[in-house]
């Protein structure tokens, strides 16, 4: 399986062009439990264009009854991105607030025991901090909003490096 470059300013272009609408493509998860994650996958898939099939532990949607767990969960989603293994689809490593770049995503625990949210980078200043990183999002409909803004217990940054493409 070879590494290709991620899509970024695709996956910028969904995120602001669906921030506060919803792609009548995919199904509105918001009154299940929240709808984030799901707008993360979407625009992760606007940057690779790649989904993993793979039954329970792949990344993709088919329909609302029909889509790997990791494309609306938010910690399936990270273990996913972060499999350490090449399969079809985007691939992430934990990293630190000066390594994120548009296109990437981060995650915030609410209460400091599960992991909650999942918006996604839309811009970064100079230097990176959470004033000057922005992200769109989902459930809290957001787009340019600073990380600041949210009140969070933690939180993780998460650099896509590639796509795994067949």
């Amino acid at each position: 399986m070879e590494l290709f470059p991620y899509d970024r300013d695709a996956a910028v272009r969904y995120a602001h062009r669906w921030a506060f609408a919803r792609n009548p493509r995919y199904y509105d998860y918001e009154l299940l439990g929240g709808d984030c994650t799901n707008f993360a996958s979407q625009c992760l898939y606007a940057g690779s264009r790649v989904m993993d099939y793979t039954p329970t532990f792949g990344w993709y949607y088919v329909s609302a009854n029909d889509k790997a767990p990791a494309w609306t969960g938010v910690p399936y989603l990270y273990n996913y991105l972060t499999r350490g293994h090449a399969a079809p689809g985007p691939a992430a490593r934990d990293a630190a607030i000066d390594e994120l770049l548009p296109g990437d995503l981060v995650q915030f625990s609410f209460d400091g025991a599960r992991w909650a949210h999942t918006p996604v980078v839309v811009s970064v200043g100079s230097p990176r901090s959470l004033d000057n990183v922005l992200v769109a999002a989902h459930s809290d409909d957001a787009d340019n909003r600073p990380l600041s803004d949210y009140d969070f217990a933690d939180t993780r940054f998460l650099h896509i490096f590639g796509v795994f493409k067949p």
